[in-house]
């Protein structure tokens, strides 16, 4: 038998965190705009890939782990 995960990962039963909460963390890490924020499953994990562009017009990708709410990753985009 296969376990198709394919698009099941995007039920929000396997999600702690909103995409809003998300958002909020990933803000607190790097102060600025969001310009796009997507659930993603990378790797095995299920995150949120925010891009935000700070005051100097620096843009940045933060991978925000959707269970725990964990900052994975923050990266110059």
């Amino acid at each position: 038998m296969v376990n198709n995960w394919e698009g099941h990962w995007q039920n929000p039963q396997y999600r702690r965190i909103t995409m809003a909460q998300a958002i909020e963390i990933a803000l607190q890490r790097v102060p600025g705009d969001v310009v796009e924020a997507e659930l993603d499953y990378d790797d095995g994990v299920l995150l949120y890939d925010i891009e935000i562009r700070n005051a100097q017009g620096v843009k940045y990708e933060v991978k925000v782990d959707a269970v725990t709410g964990e900052v994975i990753r923050v990266k110059l985009d």
